[in-house]
């Protein structure tokens, strides 16, 4: 993997930075928004610790570009097999709050297919490469983002 996906999410957050100080477009005139926004990205940090101490838990390792030694499939990867990529899409998307842009907070769409094609299909070959039925099992059972 050439750029780690938290890499990704930042390039394409200053990028859209870039965008929104081009062309604001706010995303709504609400005193209220960097107070939602933060609560997102506080949720998304605590997905983010969460899911490390799973990996923490099971001995294995969080970097996708490390060997993986086992499958975790309780808590929130019963629900999504990428939940660390999903709280990332929530922290891109609570900072766009904060910060009222709608280019900050919609580019999380541009992150997550970046990190689809850069990270996750080669993750998931690997994953099936090294798992097999185990892994196509788990597959089958939980969506990829939510």
């Amino acid at each position: 993997m050439r750029f780690p996906p938290p890499v990704v999410f930042l390039l394409v957050i200053f990028a859209a930075c870039g965008t929104h100080y081009v062309l604001p477009i706010p995303v709504a005139d609400l005193a209220l928004l960097p107070y939602i926004g933060a609560a997102v990205v506080i949720l998304g940090l605590g997905m983010v610790f969460l899911a490390s101490r799973y990996f923490a838990r099971a001995a294995t390792s969080i970097e996708p570009w490390k060997p993986t030694t086992t499958i975790i499939s309780h808590g929130m990867y019963r629900y999504s097999r990428n939940p660390i990529y999903v709280a990332f899409c929530l922290i891109q998307i609570g900072i766009g709050l904060m910060l009222n842009s709608v280019w900050v907070a919609a580019s999380f769409v541009v992150s997550a297919a970046l990190v689809y094609y850069l990270a996750i299909r080669k993750e998931e070959a690997y994953l099936q490469a090294k798992f097999g039925a185990d892994y196509i099992d788990y597959r089958n059972r939980v969506r990829r983002w939510l």
